[in-house]
């Protein structure tokens, strides 16, 4: 994935809709008006099914719904909101990562914050349902490649994106400390806090873990100095076993060339024939011995 530092300073409204971003609004569109049509009872057994339920990730390993709750939402705003933040952010990273690597981060920056949530809710029978946080994922994307370009906070407020990023992330942050001690306002913001995560792994991951390489770093050159150490003992020795061989040959071919083939002994002549073998088996890689 392309992970160019831009220096843009283009406003964050106004891009084009590409096309995986619009086969997602309209996949989630139509989800939406499936749950508007179908009566009350329906509805519940979607959310309970397709949605994400911790306890039935946890116990009955119900994993389509790390996937299935993405679509699924509670109210008009609800996907309104999450589908113009998709067409906002999701846009720009279509083109600049391709279709098919666009919707490989979207799902898994989606399924990754379903599972922190599922992590900080355990046992919870509780579904959640909504894009939010792959929608997070994808402003968190934004904020990286395009730190500098300007989004209009309430529409109308200009501010750079990686502030922007910050800004949501600390929010998050503060709500779930705060409906952590008084009780859920009926949002998943861990959910929101894992899709930025799981998406600032898959974009830094490397950098993220310099630290545990260079820690790792003097074991591995340890390793490698004792596999190099294995492999200078084990060509020193075979290096040893062909010029044995070869003193062998050369002894008996002295022999052939005093008394000729025929006067040699048969253990002589086994000896000689074992030698060739030897030495056509260990010769088989060109080296230079001298």
């Amino acid at each position: 994935m392309t992970s160019v530092y831009r220096r843009s300073y283009s406003m964050g409204l106004g891009s084009s809709i590409t096309p995986m971003v619009k086969w997602l609004i309209l996949i989630n569109a139509g989800v939406f008006l499936i749950q508007s049509l179908v009566p009350g009872s329906v509805r519940q057994t979607m959310n309970i099914w397709l949605g994400l339920v911790p306890y039935q990730i946890v116990h009955l390993a119900a994993l389509w719904q790390l996937v299935t709750y993405m679509f699924l939402h509670g109210n008009l705003f609800h996907i309104l909101f999450n589908m113009f933040a998709l067409w906002m952010f999701g846009s720009q990273l279509e083109r600049e990562w391709g279709s098919k690597e666009f919707l490989k981060y979207y799902l898994i920056t989606g399924a990754g914050a379903g599972l922190i949530n599922v992590a900080f809710n355990l046992n919870s029978p509780v579904p959640t349902i909504g894009a939010s946080g792959a929608v997070f994922g994808l402003l968190l994307a934004y904020g990286v490649l395009y730190p500098n370009n300007l989004i209009l906070l309430y529409f109308f407020i200009p501010i750079k994106a990686k502030y922007f990023v910050l800004i949501f992330a600390a929010l998050e942050f503060l709500m779930v400390q705060r409906y952590a001690t008084v009780g859920g306002d009926g949002v998943a913001h861990w959910a929101h806090l894992g899709g930025m995560a799981v998406g600032l792994v898959y974009l830094r991951g490397r950098f993220l873990l310099r630290p545990f390489d260079l820690l790792l770093r003097p074991f591995r050159k340890a390793r490698h100095d004792r596999q190099m150490a294995r492999q200078v003992k084990l060509e020193v020795r075979r290096l040893a076993d062909i010029h044995a061989v070869r003193s062998e040959i050369d002894y008996l071919l002295g022999r052939i060339s005093r008394v000729g083939y025929e006067n040699l002994t048969t253990e002589e002549k086994d000896r000689l024939e074992e030698a060739s073998r030897l030495l056509r088996m260990h010769t088989a890689e060109p080296e230079d011995l001298s």
